[in-house]
């Protein structure tokens, strides 16, 4: 009677622990989260991951179909960063509710609860009331 093959393992779980306070040495988990636009590296490492996807995607296509069409290359402005802090190193929720520019130093704790930079005005907000739409004349 043969033997039957052993399960393989189980694929190692991915791991809980989200990003951590954005505070070089802190091992605190991170409490508040704000976004910034990247820096000029940053931006130009995203742009060539999304080449490289594009390329990727070119060589993959089939020839005896059209071939994929791609939208613009992002922008800086399509492009925000996640900057995480701990309870310690938190900015301001005020702050943290806007977009930072890319040069933005915080979490710097010589400045906390602020910012070296002046974020970004935030949208303009949706109109709380909208006029109804009229009721059809035989439901008076």
């Amino acid at each position: 009677m043969p033997v039957p093959e052993p399960a393989p393992e189980a694929a190692p779980l991915p791991s809980s622990q989200g990003p951590g306070c954005s505070v070089a040495g802190c091992v605190v988990p991170p409490l508040v989260q704000w976004q910034r636009r990247p820096a000029e590296d940053e931006f130009d490492a995203i742009v060539a991951v999304e080449r490289s996807r594009r390329d990727q995607a070119l060589a993959a296509a089939d020839p005896q179909h059209p071939p994929p069409v791609f939208g613009p290359l992002p922008t800086q402005k399509d492009i925000l960063i996640a900057v995480f802090a701990c309870g310690a190193h938190a900015i301001s929720m005020d702050l943290a509710a806007l977009v930072h520019a890319a040069d933005c130093t915080a979490p710097d704790p010589a400045v906390l609860p602020g910012c070296n930079c002046t974020p970004e005005a935030p949208p303009e907000p949706e109109p709380l009331h909208v006029e109804p739409a009229p009721l059809p004349g035989h439901w008076a």
